[in-house]
């Protein structure tokens, strides 16, 4: 039996037709008759464990949510991303392009994106409402292990010194 059906109440975000959700029965925290956020289509949304998407939170394109996660609020998943296992998203955040939210991490606000076609896990990842952090020197299968020194961290593809980072961040403030 499936947990949750498409209603006829819609919201159009970017061109798209999104769904309100409906719970068929009592899964989770979801108690049937419940109404939940917006998804484009049926594979946003897993049918076979507990995730699910809250109040105003839309999930469309290839997204998907699975496993144990929750996307409430005005969280936006979208592209090619995903959010299982224990992991929730909520407030105003955004996780697109290939990003994956797992585990326990709850993603508030920010940003999260990831533009590598491939990558391995990502230990951990700090956000607040006002910036974006993307992974910290990512290791991608295809290009040789590359050692960077301590002092040295990778941003956008480009080697930077802790030194200059610091440096600007003290003209910034000062």
């Amino acid at each position: 039996m499936k947990k949750y059906k498409l209603t006829k109440t819609t919201k159009e975000y970017r061109g798209l037709t999104l769904y309100q959700i409906e719970a068929l029965k009592d899964f989770g925290n979801v108690e049937k008759g419940e109404m939940g956020g917006f998804i484009e289509k049926e594979e946003n949304l897993s049918q076979d464990d507990n995730a699910w998407v809250y109040d105003n939170a839309r999930v469309h394109g290839d997204a998907w949510v699975h496993g144990d996660a929750n996307v409430y609020g005005d969280a936006l998943v979208y592209g090619n991303a995903g959010v299982y296992g224990n992991a929730e998203v909520y407030g105003n955040a955004w996780v697109y392009g290939d990003a994956r939210v797992c585990g326990r991490l709850k993603l508030t606000g920010g940003y999260f994106y990831h533009t590598k076609l491939k990558s391995e896990t990502i230990g951990k990842i700090e956000l607040n409402e006002n910036y974006e952090i993307l992974c910290n020197n990512p290791k991608i299968a295809e290009d040789e292990p590359k050692e960077i020194p301590e002092e040295i961290i990778e941003i956008d593809g480009k080697e930077v010194s802790k030194a200059t980072i610091k440096k600007a961040l003290k003209d910034y403030f000062n």
